[in-house]
This record gives structure tokens, C-alpha cells and sequence, in this order.
């Protein structure tokens, strides 16, 4: 049993609380949230609330600390945590600094205390029977990916703190790096990558990026976008293997060179309610359980690397302009 404080209750929070609540092996003992709406919303889950995380774990007994915070707190929580010798769980991004992503993992190895990262993507089917198609190669040599993320500007961000780029990242960390994160553990690292970045004139962000990584004998596109319109979420893929095209739309498909199109049952249980603007779904179940599992056999996630995450954040510092 892993008994686990959640740090932040908002959005983030309350979806991992309710996730949780399913996990036979997961016992939520705490949360910090020092807002009146935090309070009413422990008091409603039958937890304990505290101001801060120093005074959680100076009174409270746990294992694992869940990070849900804006961006800019995880790297000062986290390192709080693992100070402690606590594992930590940390919504992505880890961190907007490469160098800062190192100092995590590097007083995890001190502590002997695990880090895992919340790049839910991968737990989701579409995700996994791409990265099975990949390492198998069962449709033959990936050829051309494309990966495309839009959506409207976050105008929703409470106190606006995702449109400061010292705090966010803003459009890379905060949409790309989903798309980022997934081709880095399906190719490895690029060897070169460009990007360009368009949007209005008085805009204090790109609205709209193209990217290209390129590896040994392969280069992958991918779009992001804020747009200033009321454009719905929209997140696709496409890639190209020598025996056919492997398409994630409204659905899974793969195109053979001959022969029918073939459908894929991306569907997933258990699909738990999140308590926020996000449909039931089963991926931050499968998420933490997976890390609950690490915890318990005290390893690293096999899905999630020190490696990738790395990586990703040091491609995304510079794209950022951090």
C-alpha cells in the first residue's frame, strides 16, 4: 500500500484524487492546497489539508508525493520531496530547464527515492499499439511521421500564469511536449532538429509552431498551436510504415499497400470521471497504477524514462527561448 499526499488540488489533482479512489493499492493521506476552495474541496474528500508540503511531511506518514501544481512549483516540490526520501510522482513538465530536470533525478539517486513523470499519452492503447508497431516492425521500417496538436488559447489558465513564459513554457511545455515526449521514446534523441513559430504581431507567444526532428534516415513533422479562434481540441497522428499508413484521427487505422483498412478497439477501462472539463477516461488509472506498481517493486518506470524525459526538456528549453 502506498500511502500518497497530492500537492495542488485543482484540475490535475482532483483527476489523480478520483483515480486513486479506484487503486486498490493507493491510499490518498493528505493534501496541500492552501485556497478556501482547496479546503471545501478535502473537507468534501475526507482527507487532511495542509498549507504547505513542509508541514505535511513533518506531521503526516507517507511514501509517495504527487506533484500537481503549476509548472513553475514542480522543481521546488519535487526537490523538497525527494529531500525527504519521499518518491514523487510530477505532472508533466518535470521541469523548463534541462539543467533543473538533472538536479531531480540526480537527488533521486542520493535518496535512492524514484521520480516518474505524468506523460499520460503512453498509457493510452493508441499510443501503445503505435509503440509495438514500431518496435516490431511488424508493418516494416517507420518511413514519415506527422504529429499535429491544436487547440484555442488557454484563456481559462487560472490567474493567467500559462501565458508567462517563465512559468509555463507556454505552447512548447505546455501542448507540444506531449507530441515531443512520444516521438523521443519511439526514435531516441534527434540528431538536428528546426522549428518555426507564427501569430500575431502583438502577441506575447507563438501561436502556431512546425517542427522537424531529424534521426539517422528518418524526419518527423509535428504542428502545435494556441490559436487566437474558437478552434476545438483537435490531436492526430499519422506514420508511415514501408508496408502501410498507421493513422490516429476519430480512430485508430492502419491503411496495408493491399487489402481492407484495418480498425483498431482503442477502448480502455476503467473509465473513471475526472471531476473536471474532460470526459471519463481510463488513462490516468492505468498511469498511476503503473507508477504505484514501480513504487511498490521500488523500480523506474520502464515507459517513462530518465532518459526521454531529459531530453525532451532540453529540446523544449531551447524552442521555448528559456
Amino acid at each position: 500500500m502506498q500511502k500518497i499526499a497530492i500537492v495542488g488540488v485543482g484540475g490535475m489533482g482532483t483527476v489523480h484524487y478520483h483515480n486513486y479512489a479506484q487503486i486498490k493499492k493507493a491510499d490518498v493521506r493528505a493534501v496541500v492546497g492552501p485556497s478556501e476552495s482547496d479546503q471545501k474541496k478535502a473537507k468534501k474528500w475526507g482527507v487532511k489539508v495542509y498549507q504547505d508540503l513542509d508541514t505535511l511531511l513533518q506531521e503526516e506518514t507517507v511514501d509517495l508525493v504527487d506533484i500537481c501544481t503549476p509548472t513553475f512549483l514542480h522543481v521546488e516540490l519535487a526537490l523538497k520531496a525527494l529531500a525527504a526520501g519521499k518518491n514523487v510522482i510530477i505532472e508533466k513538465p518535470i521541469a523548463l530547464h534541462q539543467e533543473e530536470a538533472e538536479r531531480v533525478f540526480a537527488l533521486a539517486s542520493e535518496k535512492e527515492a524514484l521520480v516518474f513523470v505524468g506523460q499520460v499519452l503512453h498509457f493510452t492503447r493508441e499510443v501503445e499499439i503505435l509503440k509495438e508497431a514500431v518496435q516490431s516492425q511488424k508493418y516494416g521500417k517507420v518511413l514519415d511521421a506527422y504529429f499535429t496538436r491544436l487547440t484555442a488559447a488557454p484563456d481559462w489558465s487560472a490567474e493567467g500564469w500559462l501565458f508567462e513564459k517563465e512559468k509555463s513554457g507556454l505552447l512548447p511545455f505546455d501542448l507540444h511536449i506531449h507530441d515531443l515526449d512520444l516521438i523521443v521514446s519511439l526514435f531516441g534523441p534527434p540528431k538536428s532538429y528546426n522549428y518555426q513559430a507564427a501569430g500575431r504581431k502583438n502577441s506575447k507567444f507563438g501561436e502556431h509552431y512546425r517542427f522537424n526532428y531529424q534521426f539517422d534516415d528518418l524526419n518527423v513533422g509535428a504542428e502545435a498551436a494556441w490559436y487566437n479562434a474558437n478552434y476545438p481540441f483537435t490531436a492526430r497522428w499519422r506514420v508511415y510504415f514501408e508496408e502501410g499508413l498507421l493513422v490516429n484521427e476519430d480512430e485508430l487505422i492502419f491503411y496495408p499497400a493491399a487489402g481492407e483498412a484495418v480498425r483498431f478497439n482503442t477502448e480502455a477501462e476503467p473509465k473513471i470521471e475526472t471531476g473536471i472539463n474532460l470526459p471519463p477516461t481510463a488513462m490516468f488509472y492505468h498511469e498511476l497504477s503503473h507508477f504505484i506498481d514501480c513504487a511498490e517493486r521500488e523500480v523506474p518506470s520502464d515507459r517513462i524514462t530518465k532518459e526521454q524525459v531529459i531530453t525532451t526538456a532540453g529540446i523544449l528549453e531551447e524552442i521555448a527561448g528559456l
